[in-house]
């Protein structure tokens, strides 16, 4: 029998309904929290008949249930942070307001009032309640529309959103964080909530503190499901301030845990599941499942590498003066660090080709970036390569009738984000997947070609089918 090596995480309450199709209330909190590193408690306010649709029906607990549910947490549990969700009605926002104000935590409200779908989860009695809850919180998660509700004004540009989170500061919460759906900006464009419809759009969201207004601003995901992300926003900043195990919050403690959150749910809105005959959920456990896909994909660039060094083709006349670097990224991956390459290069050496060091996360830089540019046109691609580039090069791709494009790096404007970025944009952002990707090169830069798979074998298969027709 094995010794227990019990784990000790930091606790995180939520007050909130439940969602029956798992992407907002209860459900989002619960997984946010564990994505987040934190043990989970719930009170249950109430049981909605909920899909990726909309609401079809709610059912309110009685306030005695609710209110055991948090005297059974509070009593046995050391809650670091607590959040509120959908509460429904004023007796309900009362129950939680009167046990919550008692823990010595900081306590995030989100104030539910309408779904996603549009359909209200508040009534009007409770709208009003909601001042003493705000009153004694550390910060308040409102949307556009919440927030013209708690202000009592319009919210349609920036500017409205900060001057309706000074608004709702009124009613004493420390902090309050107007999240950017449905905002305009300066030129009168509209910013739709989690929205990317092509590198430059963003979304702003808006936290006044008691010393500052920042911002904090993510890509806008385009026609993405954004079901359960105010949920999971709320309760990521749960989570990172359960760490401070007090409600005395610093500033900088509170920036940095909305900093987190807000790249947190823009991943969990980018990356949604496709579930359900609606939009689909916004998938709350995203970075963990990025950071378990990374052993795998290890894996498939240890075997890929592995392949190249024992290859029997003349694969050492595709290398590059530079070197070669084998990519891959798992289904998430939209940052240097979440992709696995060979740490170091692929280079010619007098036994063969041979990797200079091993395989990590985040390794490569050049051929990562150009990877994540082309999952921007494609993101079924998962492994890239960089190889030569001649005459003898040329040949074989013309020989193999390959769709293949190119790009010069004269033509890069001053303001590209890079050349690799730049250049996969230039090749990918048509309707045809290329092939191969050449790179002619410039003075002091190496021309290069570049292929990108779905899957290592293919990857393997189209090197070894180059490397034959040299």
């Amino acid at each position: 029998m094995r010794t227990p090596a019990p784990v000790t995480r930091p606790v995180a309450l939520t007050v909130a309904g439940s969602d029956s199709g798992g992407g907002a209330g209860v459900q989002a909190d619960l997984q946010t929290f564990a994505a987040n590193d934190v043990h989970g408690t719930s009170a249950v306010t109430a049981a909605t008949a909920q899909h990726t649709r909309g609401v079809e029906s709610t059912h309110v607990l009685p306030t005695d249930e609710v209110a055991a549910q948090l005297d059974a947490v509070i009593d046995d549990f050391a809650v670091g942070a607590a959040k509120t969700g959908m509460l429904a009605t004023a007796d309900v926002v009362e129950t939680a307001h009167d046990r919550l104000a008692a823990l010595s935590a900081p306590v995030v409200v989100d104030p539910v009032m309408v779904a996603t779908s549009g359909d209200r989860l508040l009534d009007r009695a409770a709208e009003r309640a909601y001042d003493d809850l705000l009153a004694d919180a550390t910060v308040a998660t409102p949307n556009v529309d919440e927030a013209e509700v708690l202000a009592g004004r319009d919210v349609d540009t920036l500017a409205d959103a900060r001057d309706a989170a000074l608004a709702v500061r009124d009613t004493g919460v420390d902090a309050v964080l107007v999240t950017g759906g449905h905002l305009h900006d300066s030129d009168g464009r509209s910013e739709d909530s989690g929205g990317r419809s092509d590198g430059t759009d963003t979304v702003t969201d808006v936290l006044v503190t008691d010393g500052d207004v920042h911002t904090f601003e993510h890509p806008r995901v385009a026609a993405a499901a954004t079901h359960g992300s105010g949920c999971t926003l709320s309760a990521a900043i749960t989570a990172h301030l359960a760490r401070h195990a007090t409600d005395d919050v610093p500033e900088s403690a509170l920036v940095d845990a909305v900093d987190a959150a807000t790249d947190h749910m823009e991943r969990a809105v980018r990356y949604h599941h496709d579930v359900g005959q609606g939009p689909g959920c916004v998938q709350h456990l995203v970075d963990a499942r990025t950071s378990r896909d990374v052993s795998t994909v290890a894996r498939d660039v240890s075997r890929v590498v592995a392949t190249l060094e024992n290859a029997t083709a003349p694969v050492a006349a595709l290398l590059p003066e530079v070197g070669t670097n084998v990519v891959g990224a798992p289904p998430h991956a939209d940052r240097v660090a979440d992709t696995v390459a060979v740490d170091g290069r692929l280079a010619t050496t007098h036994s063969g080709v041979r990797a200079t060091g091993g395989v990590r996360p985040g390794a490569s830089s050049h051929v990562a970036r150009y990877l994540l540019a082309a999952r921007e046109h494609h993101p079924e691609l998962r492994y890239a390569v960089n190889v030569r580039y001649d005459d003898r090069v040329a040949d074989a791709l013309d020989a193999l009738d390959w769709p293949v494009t190119a790009y010069d790096r004269g033509d890069e404007p001053d303001d590209a984000p890079g050349t690799m970025d730049w250049g996969a944009d230039q090749a990918y952002r048509g309707d045809d997947r290329p092939v191969a990707v050449v790179d002619r090169g410039a003075h002091g830069k190496e021309p290069m070609t570049k292929l990108a798979t779905e899957t290592p074998d293919a990857l393997l298969d189209r090197l070894t089918t180059l490397a034959d027709s040299l």
